[in-house]
């Protein structure tokens, strides 16, 4: 196993960034925003009205389409009765943050040529490749090149340590308006490195609005309208939304006290508190290594959030200085200006579900595990089962489960032109790269020939809306079947092998234990066949190797003679 290293997309050997324009983009589902640095200052850019904070929202004639994010890891969706690609409806807002960012820095610096190219755009920590690789297509309809995709809470933490000179392990809670998201991060000398991230791709704002509007019958903008006063007020209402309305005036069932809407969000927010705590457990770390909390997502504003946060960590820890809609856009600007040459801060990133390939009888030998630090590359070696074997079929899978049909199928391809030759003399060299934007490529070498397939990973699907949350709480829950299980298949699928190879033997062979031999081999046989214990089968496996000695030996004996006929002893 050989680690590599891996540059920056894109990176060469020259300093030709140096000094040029790269803006920081946070691409959110409800709103989005662009910032620079300038004088080693965070500058937002603002439309003609001085709004700074741009709603992620792109009109067809009469029709507006909104929380486009949610839909990154597909290829069309209907979405307010249109079928639309989700990277085309990306590309338009990324193209208003463009114009916007041109026209200010034109006026400003007095350059009417002035063009932007690039850009670092952030993206939820559990959005998937194709959900990622989306995101860099509707940069490219803009106009813009993605020199980093940085993952939310990292982006936050990269603002939060800058602007206060942290150091220690913090977490990053960011609830958004389409996802949650939150990592637990190192920070310490202008290094920033990620620990651990977790998530649910499916929960934010949103699904708050939705609860409210179908509690009161109002619209979604309505509702989070009706949520947003929430955070200030003690009682809202739709009526409280109309300039000629009262609260008083006001039916019952239009009134909402924030007691009833702390009880309406209550199960969807502690699924967020879950989430926190398992991967704070999961990184055996305990509450008192925690530094802070950073605040992240317009969300966060609901006084629940903060009330609740306050208990489980202490509410000193609570950090939201830095305004949470702001601070995301914050540190994709600071990570642009690190990659423009004009920072020695480094960002480390991670893998947040681990990497590998299925293996005979369906298990998954993991190459890159989850956590791992990106970018990175890891090579392992791998041959064949059978013999004069000539191809091997690679699946690639992703998850935390033993077995391949549990996990999240990502890619196939097939290494060819193995030369022929006994099962297990092959190898082949199969490596996954994952570069700083947590985009795979999967290469494999076969040895001998020379002979190379790569491919980069970009599944046809994307995640299901609870999938990347229920794949980690299944691998805990199973954890022990699934090992047990693995270890069976292991020991099916030695046997088999060496039954093969027996049988094979065993027609040349003229020894006086020949039948018992195929007694054993039968017993192993019917074990299988029956679903018989591990351990049965291990120790039948190992009564037939012990009936088969003289077989082998003869055959290792034959083997060394044709290696000595025609030599002298000094040659052998």
């Amino acid at each position: 196993m050989a680690l590599i290293k891996i540059s920056e997309p894109g990176a060469s050997q020259t300093d030709e960034r140096e000094n040029e324009i790269v803006i920081g983009i946070d691409l959110g589902t409800t709103n989005s925003l662009a910032a620079i640095i300038l004088n080693e200052k965070v500058r937002f850019f603002a439309d003609e009205n001085g709004r700074d904070i741009h709603p992620s929202i792109v009109t067809y004639g009469d029709k507006k389409i909104s929380s486009i994010k949610r839909f990154m890891n597909v290829g069309f969706t209907e979405v307010e009765g249109m079928r639309v690609a989700p990277a085309e409806v990306s590309a338009e807002i990324l193209k208003h943050l463009k114009n916007l960012a041109e026209n200010t820095l034109r006026q400003t610096q007095g350059d009417k040529g002035l063009e932007i190219k690039k850009a670092v755009v952030t993206v939820p920590a559990y959005f998937d490749e194709t959900a990622k690789n989306a995101t860099k297509l509707a940069a490219n309809l803009a106009g813009l090149e993605v020199l980093r995709l940085v993952n939310e809470p990292t982006a936050a933490a990269l603002a939060y340590g800058l602007d206060n000179a942290a150091e220690g392990t913090y977490c990053v809670y960011d609830l958004g308006g389409g996802t949650f998201d939150v990592s637990i991060l190192k920070m310490q000398k202008g290094v920033f490195k990620v620990l651990g991230v977790a998530g649910d791709n499916a929960l934010g704002g949103d699904d708050f609005d939705d609860l409210v509007a179908e509690k009161l019958g109002v619209s979604r903008a309505e509702a989070r309208k009706i949520k947003e006063s929430l955070s200030t007020d003690v009682i809202a209402s739709k009526a409280k939304q109309s300039m000629d309305c009262h609260v008083a005036d006001a039916p019952r069932n239009d009134v909402l006290s924030n007691e009833e809407f702390e009880k309406l969000i209550a199960e969807k927010i502690g699924k967020t508190f879950s989430l926190t705590q398992n991967l704070i457990d999961d990184l055996d770390l305990e509450i008192a290594d925690i530094k802070g909390v950073i605040l992240v997502g317009g969300s966060t504003r609901i006084p629940l959030v903060k009330k609740k946060l306050a208990e489980i960590f202490g509410a000193e820890k609570v950090l939201d200085q830095i305004d949470p809609d702001r601070i995301v856009a914050a540190g994709a600007a600071w990570q642009a200006y690190n990659l423009s040459g004009n920072s020695e801060n480094l960002l480390l990133d991670v893998v947040p579900l681990s990497l590998g390939i299925e293996m005979m009888g369906g298990i998954v030998d993991k190459v890159i595990l989850r956590n791992s630090t990106i970018p990175t590359a890891l090579t392992k070696e791998f041959t064949t089962y059978a013999d004069n074997q000539s191809g091997m079929k690679i699946h690639i899978v992703q998850g935390e489960r033993e077995l391949a049909l549990d996990c999240r199928s990502l890619a196939h391809f097939e290494i060819k032109k193995i030369p022929a030759m006994k099962a297990g003399l092959a190898r082949v060299a199969v490596t996954f790269k994952i570069d700083a934007d947590g985009l795979l490529t999967v290469s494999a070498e076969e040895k001998f020939t020379g002979e190379k397939q790569e491919i980069l990973v970009k599944p046809s699907y994307g995640l299901n809306e609870d999938e990347v949350k229920k794949m980690l709480i299944d691998s805990l829950q199973n954890s022990k079947a699934d090992i047990a299980n693995r270890l069976l298949i292991q020991a099916i699928t030695d046997s088999n092998h060496d039954i093969t190879i027996l049988k094979k033997d065993l027609e040349k062979y003229v020894g006086e234990d020949k039948k018992l031999i195929a007694e054993k081999i039968e017993n192993l046989e019917k074990l299988i066949a029956d679903k018989a214990s591990r351990d049965l089968i291990l120790e039948a496996k190992e009564e037939m190797e012990h009936a088969a000695e003289n077989l082998i030996l003869e055959k290792v004996n034959a083997v060394l003679d044709r290696g000595i006929v025609g030599k002298k002893v000094d040659q052998v």
